[in-house]
């Protein structure tokens, strides 16, 4: 981050696993929550374009990057990574806005509703299927942590890209060739964990209905049409909240654009 001072730290969640994390800027607290194939190094280009009016928390989660594994304390649960965000929002000072990314918006809004003290929330495409789209997605966990077990990292990834992300398989056959997929792989046993937080795509309603906070809930323009409706869709659930679609690329909005519209939607 150019000219924006970072510092790096560790908390320690209710399970004992130990959370990286790294802040920057100055303001009120924003806790990033990333999605699938996220660490805190693919928060950083929005941190940067927060950290003028917001102090930027990027972290970890379980599995990832520097932080634990959740198998070495218990199996993986949502819960457990609840309790990541709580540790998280504890460390920049006992309350927090949070921003959650796709699995991580789903994740944000879980923990928003189970009353952790959040002052404001931002969600970027929750990946719910609603309306003609509902039902259309079978879980997948188990099916990853099969491939997992049996060493197919490879396999793994191009599952999660073809069932949960629905792009054609001769394209992510494709990808195998690409500099990326080795960093795909390494975080491939984090699907699991995504794909737990997303179940079979229903839309929450009741616990979306609990939440209490200034919400908006963004969507990138080029993003599919069942992405789109999802993000609607949450905005009708959560009370109060503001739906924001902003010009991008396929689940996706340039930093600088989607900072501007978090700062005008949590801290006016």
């Amino acid at each position: 981050m150019t000219g924006t001072s970072l510092t790096e730290g560790r908390v320690r969640s209710a399970d004992g696993t130990i959370i990286a994390y790294e802040r920057s800027g100055e303001g009120p607290p924003i806790v990033l929550v990333g999605g699938a194939f996220n660490d805190r190094s693919t928060t950083r280009a929005l941190a940067a374009a927060l950290a003028p009016n917001f102090t930027v928390f990027g972290y970890d989660r379980r599995g990832r990057g520097d932080s634990g594994d959740s198998g070495d304390t218990a199996p993986y649960a949502v819960q457990r990574e609840i309790e990541d965000i709580a540790a998280l929002v504890g460390a920049a000072g006992g309350a927090a806005h949070l921003y959650g990314l796709s699995s991580g918006a789903i994740l944000a809004a879980l923990a928003t509703a189970a009353g952790l003290p959040v002052t404001g929330l931002a969600l970027f495409e929750p990946p719910f299927t609603v309306g003609p789209h509902a039902g259309s997605r079978r879980p997948i966990a188990g099916r990853l942590a099969e491939l997992l077990a049996a060493d197919r990292r490879a396999d793994a990834v191009e599952c999660f890209m073809v069932e949960a992300v629905g792009l054609p398989a001769e394209q992510v056959r494709g990808m195998r060739q690409q500099p990326m997929w080795p960093g795909l792989e390494a975080l491939a046993p984090t699907l699991v964990h995504d794909t737990t937080i997303t179940g079979d795509g229903g839309l929450p309603a009741d616990r979306l209905a609990a939440i209490d906070v200034p919400t908006v809930v963004v969507d990138s323009t080029a993003s599919p049409q069942w992405l789109r409706d999802a993000t609607r869709a949450t905005a009708e659930a959560v009370p109060g909240a503001r739906y924001v679609s902003l010009e991008g690329g396929f689940h996706e909005v340039p930093p600088e654009r989607l900072a501007a519209e978090l700062r005008r939607g949590l801290i006016g």
